[in-house]
């Protein structure tokens, strides 16, 4: 099928190179990858900070930019649950709300979409490395994700995956909540980064890259190991 790509605005100006893991695999399991230069940002920042009519002048940018598009893929489970779950609840009783119910039936965080819909756990990868995962609360909460991202790491071949003891804590990021309470999310960051770092992993595999950023900022800071790594780095295998 032919793949519109959704980046998020981490990814453009922080991790350019997770949206490239991202089309390397679909490319390489046969599938079309576009990307549709008039996106923006999904607009939550404006949705959690109260500002609805912004955020809702944001999705039906979103709606327009994806329309006929076969499916809408985005590396953030943060992002995708904003146009997936609150694009509709945004847009209920509108004239958008038929186009936004639509769109978020198009629309996948890149795990669930290789798992979900493509039916692809195997892409051939290979990692020899010991790695734990941490759920984002967006793609575990809104999402109903857990097991998908495992079931791609349990296939990668040399990779060893384990658990942390705080899997279901949150990384304390929250996009505004860690600007505007950076006492707590800092603390919430030191508990679940110190949860992952127990493990004794070489690698905190993330499918967010807010998370990845908070948990990276805590963990440079205390001067501890592991690094942070975004799921379709490893598949792709061009994490360095």
């Amino acid at each position: 099928m032919t793949i519109s790509l959704f980046i998020p605005c981490f990814v453009d100006q922080m991790t350019p190179q997770v949206g490239l893991a991202v089309a390397t695999v679909l490319e390489r399991l046969g599938h079309t990858v576009e990307f549709r230069p008039a996106q923006t940002c999904c607009g939550q920042p404006s949705f959690n900070a109260g500002y609805q009519d912004e955020a809702r002048a944001v999705a039906i940018h979103a709606l327009e930019v994806f329309a006929g598009a076969e499916a809408v893929v985005g590396p953030s489970g943060s992002c995708v649950a904003m146009m997936r779950v609150f694009y509709p609840e945004l847009l209920a009783g509108t004239p958008h709300e038929t186009a936004a119910l639509d769109l978020a039936a198009r629309t996948f965080e890149f795990g669930e979409f290789l798992v979900r819909k493509l039916g692809v756990t195997d892409v051939g990868a290979r990692f020899p490395h010991r790695v734990t995962y941490h759920d984002g609360c967006h793609g575990l909460r809104e999402l109903r994700l857990r097991e998908e991202p495992r079931q791609l790491l349990r296939a990668v071949r040399d990779l060893e995956l384990v658990e942390c003891d705080e899997p279901e804590s949150c990384c304390g990021f929250g996009g505004l909540f860690s600007v505007k309470f950076p006492m707590v999310s800092t603390a919430m960051a030191e508990v679940k980064a110190g949860s992952l770092a127990r493990t004794d992993c070489d690698y905190i595999v993330s499918s967010d890259p807010s998370c990845q950023l908070q948990l990276d900022g805590w963990l440079s800071r205390q001067g501890k190991r592991p690094r942070t790594i975004h799921l379709a780095e490893i598949l792709a295998g061009t994490a360095s």
